[in-house]
């Protein structure tokens, strides 16, 4: 089997929508340009943008369902943010601007549970992405292991409820997990992988409709001892990456 890149897809707005990609340069280092740029901080937050913060500081779709459903369209030109939900209109402001601030708010406010801390600000950490690990990172995932949950569950799956960067088939579930320390090539960059990505409530969430329709968590669990998809992995060559770029275990 050739390993090659089917999708690259990155999460402007942390938790608040993917969108799909046909080339990414990646930085040694750094996260995928454009991925997870801003994260909702909510009002119990003491998230200040000086800083990496864990997410349990953000508005996100374990909490919030509704989010999971979202669309993204970043323009790197302009750093205009357009948002799409089924249940809302398209909303397009900037995320670096105060005065977008309310806007969006008002917009995000009716897809987050009421007993749940309120969305407040947003942020954003100079020099990197917030992802869920302290260290810039980029999840990767395996087409194969995707296939073994949907055989588990006896259901389609979107893929969209892993919210990953970068999708290939390595034909054999799991596999990816072996690679933990190991160096992989995907187009002309480098990757370290670094660890399992531990999932969470919001893979439970339907991506199109955002109502939770299946018990993914469980699957894992039972399934294969773990609650884990796919890995981080660390920029340690940069370099170009484009859909149907070779992908190579070190």
């Amino acid at each position: 089997m050739t390993k090659t890149v089917t999708n690259i897809w990155r999460h402007p707005l942390k938790s608040h929508g993917r969108e799909a990609l046909e080339s990414v340069t990646m930085i040694a280092g750094q996260t995928m340009p454009g991925d997870r740029v801003w994260a909702v901080a909510h009002d119990s937050s003491k998230a200040d943008g000086s800083q990496w913060v864990p997410c349990q500081n953000f508005t996100r779709g374990s909490k919030a369902p509704q989010l999971m459903a979202i669309n993204a369209k970043l323009d790197d030109a302009s750093g205009a943010l357009t948002l799409s939900h089924p249940d809302q209109p398209d909303l397009t402001f900037d995320p670096n601007a105060p005065a977008d601030l309310h806007r969006f708010l008002d917009w995000e406010k009716p897809l987050t549970p009421a007993n749940r801390a309120a969305s407040a600000r947003i942020i954003r950490v100079p020099g990197r992405g917030m992802t869920d690990t302290d260290f810039p990172s980029v999840s990767l995932c395996n087409w194969a292991s995707h296939r073994a949950v949907e055989a588990a569950m006896g259901q389609d799956l979107s893929p969209l409820r892993w919210r990953g960067n970068i999708w290939f088939d390595l034909g054999e579930a799991w596999v990816e997990n072996d690679l933990v320390g190991k160096k992989i090539q995907i187009g002309e960059a480098v990757f370290l992988v670094r660890e399992p990505v531990v999932r969470c409530l919001a893979t439970t969430a339907n991506p199109e409709t955002g109502v939770r329709d299946a018990d993914t968590l469980k699957t894992l669990k039972e399934n294969w001892g773990h609650q884990d998809f796919s890995v981080y992995a660390e920029v340690v060559t940069g370099g170009d990456i484009r859909l149907g770029d070779s992908v190579k275990v070190l």
